[in-house]
């Protein structure tokens, strides 16, 4: 009941977002063109976006971001690193279920990459991203 009462929210809200080039800058100089709105691609952005900030790196709100350094790297994390990522996930707006996670951890090249499928508000994404 509720998570249909959730996507029927999720719904009445636009979702609009600047959208990145291949190397992570915003892209501009085609308008409107430039914006991913109320599609999955503006929902994995917004997820990809969401693991990069790192827990107290936004000066405006301390607690936002993700725990790396409290879940995620270390040598005693192998059970904190899937559950942290996951809720990171699903609390970003528009992410409606999580349907699968891979973690890899790269511990010589000093990487994370996850992929995640994602349903969202505006249908299916795949999210691909090397911390």
């Amino acid at each position: 009941m509720w998570a249909g009462i959730f996507r029927t929210l999720v719904l009445f809200y636009s979702m609009q977002y600047r959208a990145l080039d291949d190397s992570g800058d915003m892209r501009f100089g085609a308008g409107s063109g430039d914006f991913l709105v109320d599609s999955p691609e503006a929902v994995a952005q917004a997820v990809g976006t969401r693991l990069r900030l790192w827990l107290g790196e936004w000066f405006i709100d301390q607690t936002e971001g993700t725990p790396y350094q409290q879940a995620v790297l270390g040598k005693y994390t192998a059970a904190t690193i899937a559950p942290a990522i996951r809720a990171r996930i699903l609390g970003t707006q528009g992410v409606t279920a999580l349907d699968s996670l891979d973690v890899q951890i790269d511990p010589d090249a000093r990487q994370a990459a996850v992929t995640a499928l994602i349903s969202t508000a505006y249908g299916p994404a795949t999210v691909t991203e090397v911390l």
